[in-house]
């Protein structure tokens, strides 16, 4: 694992806290993990002491800070030469925040050498994978490797293209007369992921969806009508394609989404508990199944509790889009979350031993690695993780 990247969040709100650069939610964020351990309040103390961080910026070797001002440029589009004082508190917070890191992790390591003794076990990160279900019942095992006309359907082909999409495309070429396509008559397709599996898919509109593990996404070869109408399970992430005539809806089980062209992404998996419609681009409208309506903007979340839709005004977009960019990112998540992230990617049970940590995290590191890396950004706070077959046991 990277320790530069998985603690980078944590470094910049410390680095904000030195310069007073935070924001209302980044003081909240900041405050939010300070009270989850007192050993948060410690390090914190410890990464706020100027001269504790003078005399450890020493001990660095010149490949260390290298990494950290490649990944704080990369970051914050800052130039070093030009913004040097701008520059000491996110070095300072960076480069101890991994000394810390890697210092105590070689302590627990030492200690605890039975923490990751099934290492050689280690599960490997998700795929492109799904099934394709097409409307006479026939099933179509899809992967990346997999290119060219896979159906036709109502004089629609089905494509895959050469990045691994599904795409709808319309024909008109025809075998003598075909009757009208209607309502009533429409084939029906369902795109659906394993746990362990991602895909992604054009519509017949032009729309692109990318679909999360352990989803589904049901919609018609062609959109007919006055509405186009699709139907989700889990996560999704979608772009609509414009068309004021034919509004785009989202239905899930707790709610439907409406549009006419925009950017959004909804979490609708059971296990949640909630359902949350995050808006990058353009307007959408939230209607719950108990008749509720709201109507969010770019940077907003509607959280639909099935008796109430709340709105977070400030969302974090970057977590909530993070599977779709192929990472993981926490901010102040936690545990139990964490887990049922892992157990859809990583297609794994999840037990729990000991009492359940009430504890959250902060950090990102890429979906495109083996479970156990996963655990380096967990392990600090004193959990234990095995790897036992496809199930990850947590003790604390």
């Amino acid at each position: 694992m990277n320790n530069y990247d998985s603690y980078f969040d944590l470094g910049q709100l410390i680095a904000k806290y030195m310069r007073n650069e935070l924001s209302d939610q980044e003081k909240l964020q900041l405050d939010q993990w300070l009270q989850a351990d007192a050993r948060n309040q410690e390090l914190f103390k410890k990464l706020t002491d100027e001269h504790l961080l003078n005399n450890e910026l020493e001990t660095f070797s010149a490949t260390d800070k290298a990494k950290a001002w490649h990944n704080i440029t990369k970051s914050t589009g800052f130039k070093r030469k030009n913004n040097k004082l701008r520059w000491v508190g996110y070095a300072a917070a960076v480069l101890l925040l991994a000394a810390l890191t890697i210092t105590l992790n070689k302590r627990q390591t030492a200690e605890q050498p039975q923490n990751l003794a099934n290492q050689h076990k280690d599960i490997p990160p998700g795929t492109n994978k799904a099934v394709l279900t097409l409307a006479d019942g026939s099933t179509i095992v899809l992967d990346s490797a997999k290119h060219g006309q896979i159906a036709n359907q109502q004089n629609v082909v089905i494509r895959e293209d050469k990045d691994g999409k599904v795409v709808y495309e319309a024909t008109h070429e025809t075998q003598g007369p075909t009757a009208p396509v209607t309502t009533e008559t429409i084939a029906m397709n369902m795109l659906a992921t394993p746990r362990g599996g991602q895909y992604q898919v054009v519509l017949p509109d032009g729309t692109k969806v990318w679909l999360n593990a352990a989803s589904s996404l049901k919609y018609p070869t062609t959109f007919t009508g006055n509405e186009r109408r699709v139907e989700l399970t889990g996560e999704a992430y979608f772009e609509v394609s414009k068309d004021p005539s034919k509004p785009f809806n989202v239905k899930t089980a707790s709610q439907t989404v409406t549009v006419l062209g925009t950017h959004f992404n909804i979490n609708s998996y059971a296990d949640e508990g909630v359902t949350k419609t995050t808006l990058l681009e353009g307007s959408v409208r939230v209607t719950g199944n108990s008749g509720q309506s709201v109507k969010i903007k770019p940077g907003e979340q509607a959280v639909n509790t099935l008796s109430n839709i709340n709105i977070n005004e400030n969302a974090n977009i970057d977590e909530a889009v993070a599977w779709k960019n192929g990472k993981f990112v926490f901010s102040n998540t936690d545990l139990q979350t964490i887990m049922r992230q892992l157990s859809r990617w990583y297609d794994v049970d999840v037990e729990y031993q000991g009492k359940t940590a009430q504890k959250h995290y902060m950090g990102r590191i890429s979906r495109n690695v083996p479970v156990s890396q996963i655990f380096e950004i967990l392990k600090t706070s004193g959990l234990n993780f095995t790897i036992n077959g496809r199930k990850i046991i947590v003790k604390s």
